[in-house]
């Protein structure tokens, strides 16, 4: 019997797909956010290292502080506030 794969990436084969268009930029990987700005959580496949879980894939959140090269967002999740760590690609300006 086959072992039931409990990745952080199961079950996103259309969640986690790109379009033809979906191009990514340098610019994308190296923006800057300062604390207390509104993001939107939309996650780059293309990228795994500093993905956040894809239950919080269009999810808005504010950014707490920063660890490394990392983002935390603070996001509400039911009735709870979780904190998530986000590389910058992960995320967008809320404007």
């Amino acid at each position: 019997m086959v072992k039931k794969t409990k990745g952080p990436r199961r079950r996103t084969r259309k969640k986690l797909k790109k379009g033809p268009k979906d191009k990514v930029t340098v610019n994308r990987f190296l923006e800057e956010f300062k604390e207390g700005e509104k993001v939107l959580i939309k996650i780059e496949p293309s990228s795994h290292k500093g993905m956040p879980n894809p239950k919080f894939k269009g999810k808005t959140g504010k950014v707490v502080g920063k660890r490394g090269r990392a983002y935390i967002i603070e996001v509400k999740d039911g009735n709870l506030m979780k904190e998530i760590v986000a590389y910058p690609e992960h995320l967008r300006p809320v404007r």
